[in-house]
Parts: structure tokens; sequence; C-alpha cells
């Protein structure tokens, strides 16, 4: 009976501790590329010159974290964020900063959409 108890105990904390180190580093990719996305909004906002560098910036570092993050996230949230970032490099080549404000702040949704899907809370467990 007390070693059923200790076994469980063990495989609770190993369940939580993964969670909690993925949630972190969910956090942490998610909070990146929505920092990157407002800077690329308020320089669409300006009328900037450089939206493509950054885009492709943006773009290089979802793609490096996206690699991490399909092992515990639903590929099918990740396309929909890098169709939204595909979707901005081609807005920005046309230049239409509407449809670019647009596409920024659809992907910024789905960030926080992974982000609240993802989160150990008892609306997500039941």
């Amino acid at each position: 009976m007390v070693k059923e108890l200790v076994i469980s105990i063990i495989i609770v904390i190993s369940i939580v501790s993964v969670d909690f180190i993925t949630q972190n580093y969910t956090n942490d990719s998610i909070a990146q590329t929505s920092a990157m996305l407002n800077n690329l909004k308020d320089q669409v906002n300006k009328e900037q010159d450089n939206l493509q560098d950054n885009i492709e910036q943006i773009s290089s570092t979802w793609e490096d974290k996206t690699h991490k993050l399909a092992y515990f996230i639903e590929h099918d949230e990740l396309e929909k964020v890098e169709t939204n970032l595909t979707n901005i490099k081609s807005f920005i080549k046309v230049g239409d900063t509407n449809m670019i404000i647009k596409s920024i702040e659809e992907a910024e949704f789905l960030l926080d959409h992974i982000k609240d899907k993802n989160a150990l809370s008892l609306e997500n467990i039941f």
C-alpha cells in the first residue's frame, strides 16, 4: 500500500514538474514573439522602411521556437500562427498597412489562445 502511494506521488510530481517547465517555455516563447509583433505594429503605424527585415526576424525566431513547441502543443495551432506570419510578409510586400495590422492582431490573438489553452488551470482540466 505504501509503495503504490509513493509511486503515485512521484508520478504526479513528475507530471506537474514537466508541465511547469513546458508552460514556462511556452509563455517565454509567446511573450518574445508577441513583443516582436507589437514592435512591428508600431513600426507599421510609423511607416518605417525596414518592415521586411523585422518580419523575417520574427519568422525566424518563431520557426526556432516552433521546433520545441511542437513536442507539446498541437501542430494546427502553431501552423495558424505561421500562416499569419506568412500573410504579414505578403502584405508588407504589397504595402497594405490595414491588412498588416489585422494579421498582426490575429497572430497576437492566436498566441494568447495557445498560452491560455495550455495553461494548467481548472478550466482546462475539466
